[in-house]
């Protein structure tokens, strides 16, 4: 089965008699629908609702939680929940010796006696399983993040900047990374009105193209007129955050889009419940 060692990853453990109920307060993911051997998405937010740092988080035993998150932005995520700790009852901590590893395809479903393996609920029935343990050793980098752009799922870093997106930006609402029915947590306000007018014109799009695509960061245009942002891409397909309602208009009026000088066709990933908007009168706005 294809798998690849993830070594850019950092894992955070938090623990204590208070953890989930101080995760609860301030992490977009909903704790309670959180079972044992799946990892799923989240965000810490901004008080206005933007991504400050994104993350998969599982359930690490009794009370603990573990937080796999990007290396290089770690510590500042570990300080900024020290902020929120005040006198939570939790432990904080990074582990010195993050060994991520991925696996996908329906061999790599893990047996339920395997302790180490957690589903990758972004995949949906995908089969992607990642392992917080092992001595696993190189595999395949580059398809592992081919399979991840074929299937629409956005990581900052490598396709938004932190600070600059909001969770429906990153579709974290379509793949369980938010939830609508707990209670408050840093940003909710914002993120819930967005849901709830379903005002959210910016979204991750699958980008392909019969020619290489450029740099990532490279503007989608219409008409010379910036429609999004290419991602990350492997040769000629990729990730984009792009104005569906501009995209809308690009499509109705025959108008082709450009990732630089490259044509290129945008595609919502299959496993996506939202559409391009029927009513195109919002695309002439800023």
């Amino acid at each position: 089965m294809p798998f690849a060692l993830l070594k850019d990853r950092a894992l955070i453990t938090v623990s204590g008699p208070d953890a989930e109920h101080f995760l609860q307060n301030i992490l977009t993911t909903d704790l309670d629908t959180l079972g044992n051997g799946e990892a799923k998405p989240g965000a810490l937010l901004t008080p206005q609702g933007k991504i400050l740092f994104d993350f998969l988080i599982s359930r690490a035993g009794e009370n603990a939680f573990r937080i796999e998150c990007r290396a290089d932005i770690s510590d500042d995520f570990i300080r900024r929940l020290m902020l929120y700790k005040l006198r939570a009852k939790v432990e904080i901590a990074k582990s010195g010796q993050a060994l991520v590893t991925v696996a996908w395809g329906k061999e790599s479903i893990a047996s339920e006696s395997d302790s180490t393996a957690l589903a990758d609920r972004r995949f949906g029935d995908e089969g992607v399983t990642r392992f917080h343990a092992g001595t696993a050793d190189g595999g395949d980098i580059g398809a592992w993040q081919a399979f991840r752009i074929a299937h629409g799922v956005a990581e900052s870093g490598a396709d938004y900047a932190l600070g600059d997106a909001f969770p429906h930006d990153v579709l974290l609402d379509e793949m369980g990374g938010v939830g609508f029915k707990k209670g408050c947590y840093v940003g909710q306000e914002v993120v819930s009105r967005m849901q709830h007018r379903g005002t959210a014109r910016r979204r991750v799009l699958i980008v392909q193209a019969g020619l290489p695509l450029p740099s990532a960061g490279a503007e989608l245009t219409v008409g010379g007129r910036p429609v999004g942002t290419l991602g990350s891409s492997a040769t000629v397909t990729g990730l984009a955050i792009a104005r569906i309602d501009r995209v809308k208009a690009a499509l109705d009026a025959g108008q082709p889009i450009l990732a630089g000088d490259v044509p290129v066709t945008l595609i919502i990933p299959s496993w996506a419940k939202f559409s391009f908007p029927q009513e195109i009168a919002g695309a002439e706005e800023a």
